[in-house]
């Protein structure tokens, strides 16, 4: 995950402090892996952008709470496989924006799952077509607008392009 998403699940879940430090229930440093500037830095960005506010303490706002929900919506995982070998004969090609940014990265690690390959960094191509399923989730998350896919009338060859 991301720092920002630790930061404001842990916000959530648990108030217990020692010495000024946040720890988990065993009292042990929640956030030790990360550099003491990075922890400053991103609790700063927090509280200006709105996820986070200051109040006796450290709350999550309504709009940090949509944050973790958008994270852990877009850990939805698909084990649907290609075959390596299968005809790449699908071209997906997307403009998600940046505030959709965790959608976007769960797209292209599908993609990638799915034995597509990339054209460019928004264009992919690979075996058709896309499970019912997943091209479901992808309108329950509102991707649908931002997503085209074209099918192709013979395979794609790698082979004769230069990357």
């Amino acid at each position: 995950m991301s720092i920002i998403y630790d930061i404001l699940k842990e916000l959530c879940e648990t108030s217990v402090n020692y010495k000024g430090m946040r720890v988990n229930l065993l009292g042990l440093p929640k956030f030790k892996n990360y550099p003491p500037s990075s922890l400053r830095g991103t609790m700063s960005y927090l509280i200006k952008g709105g996820f986070v506010e200051e109040n006796d303490g450290l709350y999550v706002t309504p709009k940090g709470k949509n944050y973790i929900k958008r994270k852990i919506d877009s850990l939805t995982q698909f084990d649907f496989k290609f075959h390596k070998d299968a005809p790449k004969n699908l071209i997906v090609m997307f403009d998600i924006p940046e505030p959709k940014k965790a959608e976007r990265e769960w797209l292209r690690w599908h993609l990638k799952k799915f034995n597509y390959l990339m054209i460019q960094k928004s264009v992919w191509v690979g075996p058709s077509p896309l499970p019912k399923e997943f091209l479901d989730y992808i309108k329950s998350i509102g991707l649908e607008n931002d997503l085209k896919t074209f099918k192709l009338a013979k395979e794609y060859n790698f082979k004769n392009k230069k990357l």
